[in-house]
Protein backbone atom coordinates (compact mmCIF):
# COMPACT_ATOMS: atom_id res chain seq x y z
CA UNK A 1 0.00 0.00 0.00
CA UNK A 2 1.86 3.00 -0.88
CA UNK A 3 0.54 6.72 0.25
CA UNK A 4 0.36 10.19 -1.64
CA UNK A 5 2.92 12.53 -0.57
CA UNK A 6 1.96 15.27 1.79
CA UNK A 7 1.75 18.63 -0.19
CA UNK A 8 2.91 20.29 2.74
CA UNK A 9 5.91 18.28 3.11
CA UNK A 10 9.28 20.36 2.74
CA UNK A 11 12.07 18.29 0.81
CA UNK A 12 14.50 17.00 3.62
CA UNK A 13 17.16 15.90 1.51
CA UNK A 14 18.59 19.60 1.84
CA UNK A 15 17.16 20.93 5.01
CA UNK A 16 19.53 24.02 5.33
CA UNK A 17 19.06 24.82 1.83
CA UNK A 18 15.59 24.72 2.12
CA UNK A 19 15.58 26.13 5.50
CA UNK A 20 17.52 29.30 4.13
CA UNK A 21 15.13 29.82 1.57
CA UNK A 22 12.19 29.88 3.72
CA UNK A 23 13.68 32.02 6.00
CA UNK A 24 15.10 34.42 3.02
CA UNK A 25 11.63 34.75 1.76
CA UNK A 26 9.92 35.39 5.46
CA UNK A 27 12.08 38.00 6.11
CA UNK A 28 11.72 39.93 2.76
CA UNK A 29 8.03 39.29 3.14
CA UNK A 30 7.87 41.11 6.45
CA UNK A 31 10.35 43.76 4.93
CA UNK A 32 7.72 44.63 1.82
CA UNK A 33 5.11 44.80 4.23
CA UNK A 34 6.53 47.68 6.80
CA UNK A 35 7.60 49.38 3.29
CA UNK A 36 4.10 48.66 1.74
CA UNK A 37 2.55 49.65 5.22
CA UNK A 38 5.11 53.09 5.17
CA UNK A 39 3.23 53.99 1.71
CA UNK A 40 -0.29 52.97 2.32
CA UNK A 41 -0.94 53.85 5.70
CA UNK A 42 1.55 55.79 7.81
CA UNK A 43 2.60 58.36 5.04
CA UNK A 44 -0.82 59.28 3.58
CA UNK A 45 -1.85 59.96 7.41
CA UNK A 46 0.66 61.92 8.60
CA UNK A 47 -0.05 64.14 5.17
CA UNK A 48 -3.24 65.75 6.61
CA UNK A 49 -1.91 66.54 10.04
CA UNK A 50 -0.22 69.81 10.72
CA UNK A 51 3.58 70.32 10.45
CA UNK A 52 4.60 69.45 14.46
CA UNK A 53 2.31 66.63 14.72
CA UNK A 54 4.51 65.69 11.29
CA UNK A 55 7.72 66.45 12.06
CA UNK A 56 7.18 64.75 15.76
CA UNK A 57 5.46 61.80 14.81
CA UNK A 58 7.82 60.90 11.81
CA UNK A 59 10.81 61.36 14.27
CA UNK A 60 8.71 59.11 16.72
CA UNK A 61 8.34 56.29 14.05
CA UNK A 62 11.41 56.73 12.78
CA UNK A 63 12.97 55.96 16.20
CA UNK A 64 11.40 52.84 16.58
CA UNK A 65 11.98 51.44 13.33
CA UNK A 66 15.43 51.83 14.40
CA UNK A 67 15.62 48.33 16.19
CA UNK A 68 17.22 45.41 16.09
CA UNK A 69 14.16 42.92 14.89
CA UNK A 70 14.34 45.48 12.03
CA UNK A 71 17.93 46.74 11.31
CA UNK A 72 19.12 42.85 11.88
CA UNK A 73 16.31 40.33 11.02
CA UNK A 74 14.35 41.92 8.24
CA UNK A 75 16.43 44.78 6.42
CA UNK A 76 19.81 42.64 7.11
CA UNK A 77 19.11 39.68 7.14
CA UNK A 78 16.97 39.35 4.54
CA UNK A 79 19.78 40.40 1.98
CA UNK A 80 21.86 38.06 3.58
CA UNK A 81 19.63 35.11 3.74
CA UNK A 82 18.60 35.67 -0.31
CA UNK A 83 22.17 35.60 -0.99
CA UNK A 84 23.29 32.55 1.46
CA UNK A 85 20.03 30.77 -0.40
CA UNK A 86 21.73 31.93 -4.03
CA UNK A 87 24.90 30.44 -3.15
CA UNK A 88 23.55 27.14 -1.35
CA UNK A 89 21.06 26.87 -4.46
CA UNK A 90 24.53 27.12 -7.58
CA UNK A 91 25.61 23.47 -6.54
CA UNK A 92 22.10 21.75 -7.36
CA UNK A 93 21.86 22.95 -10.92
CA UNK A 94 18.21 24.40 -10.50
CA UNK A 95 18.57 26.83 -13.31
CA UNK A 96 15.07 27.93 -12.35
CA UNK A 97 15.71 28.44 -9.13
CA UNK A 98 18.33 30.30 -9.72
CA UNK A 99 16.50 32.41 -12.10
CA UNK A 100 14.67 33.46 -9.23
CA UNK A 101 16.84 33.86 -6.52
CA UNK A 102 18.96 36.16 -8.61
CA UNK A 103 15.89 38.12 -9.68
CA UNK A 104 14.88 38.27 -5.80
CA UNK A 105 18.45 39.50 -4.91
CA UNK A 106 18.60 41.93 -7.48
CA UNK A 107 15.14 43.57 -6.34
CA UNK A 108 16.21 43.62 -2.80
CA UNK A 109 19.50 45.22 -3.75
CA UNK A 110 17.33 47.69 -5.47
CA UNK A 111 15.63 48.62 -2.25
CA UNK A 112 18.97 48.80 0.24
CA UNK A 113 19.86 51.08 -2.34
CA UNK A 114 16.74 53.62 -2.33
CA UNK A 115 17.03 53.24 1.42
CA UNK A 116 20.88 54.02 1.45
CA UNK A 117 20.77 56.23 -1.35
CA UNK A 118 17.14 58.46 -0.68
CA UNK A 119 15.03 57.61 1.99
CA UNK A 120 17.71 57.43 4.90
CA UNK A 121 19.15 60.72 4.00
CA UNK A 122 15.96 62.09 4.15
CA UNK A 123 15.54 60.72 7.81
CA UNK A 124 19.06 61.80 8.67
CA UNK A 125 18.04 65.34 8.17
CA UNK A 126 14.73 65.04 9.38
CA UNK A 127 16.87 63.49 12.89
CA UNK A 128 18.96 66.68 12.48
CA UNK A 129 16.19 68.63 13.75
CA UNK A 130 16.21 68.50 17.33
CA UNK A 131 15.46 72.09 18.97
CA UNK A 132 12.29 72.89 16.80
CA UNK A 133 9.79 75.24 18.83
CA UNK A 134 8.02 77.35 17.09
CA UNK A 135 5.64 76.94 13.76
CA UNK A 136 8.31 77.82 11.27
CA UNK A 137 11.19 75.52 12.79
CA UNK A 138 8.46 73.15 12.24
CA UNK A 139 7.48 73.71 8.90
CA UNK A 140 11.52 74.05 7.73
CA UNK A 141 11.92 70.96 9.40
CA UNK A 142 8.96 68.88 7.49
CA UNK A 143 10.50 70.35 4.49
CA UNK A 144 14.09 68.84 4.88
CA UNK A 145 12.17 65.37 4.35
CA UNK A 146 11.00 66.49 1.33
CA UNK A 147 7.82 63.85 1.58
CA UNK A 148 7.02 63.46 -1.57
CA UNK A 149 10.16 62.22 -2.73
CA UNK A 150 10.24 60.56 0.32
CA UNK A 151 7.22 58.81 -0.09
CA UNK A 152 7.72 58.17 -3.59
CA UNK A 153 10.86 56.47 -3.52
CA UNK A 154 9.42 54.67 -0.46
CA UNK A 155 6.67 53.38 -2.77
CA UNK A 156 9.51 51.87 -5.35
CA UNK A 157 11.16 50.09 -2.61
CA UNK A 158 8.15 48.21 -1.97
CA UNK A 159 7.73 47.37 -5.30
CA UNK A 160 10.92 46.16 -5.07
CA UNK A 161 11.17 44.26 -2.06
CA UNK A 162 7.28 42.80 -2.76
CA UNK A 163 9.20 41.76 -6.42
CA UNK A 164 12.00 40.13 -4.34
CA UNK A 165 9.38 38.16 -1.66
CA UNK A 166 7.33 36.86 -4.77
CA UNK A 167 10.27 35.63 -6.63
CA UNK A 168 11.45 33.88 -3.51
CA UNK A 169 8.17 32.67 -2.76
CA UNK A 170 7.74 30.95 -6.29
CA UNK A 171 11.48 29.51 -5.94
CA UNK A 172 10.14 27.87 -2.96
CA UNK A 173 7.45 26.35 -5.30
CA UNK A 174 9.82 25.30 -7.62
CA UNK A 175 12.06 24.02 -5.21
CA UNK A 176 9.60 21.69 -3.36
CA UNK A 177 8.53 20.34 -6.65
CA UNK A 178 12.04 18.89 -7.51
Amino acid sequence: MTTAPNALDLPTRHPIRTGTLLLATMTTGLTAGVYTDWSNTIMPGLGGVDDRTFVTAFQALDAAIMNPLFLGVEFTGSLLLIALALVLHVRSGRRATLVWLSVALAAYLVSVAITMGVNEPLNQQLRSVADASGDADFTAARALLDEARWTTWNTVRALATLTAFGSLAWSLVIHRRR
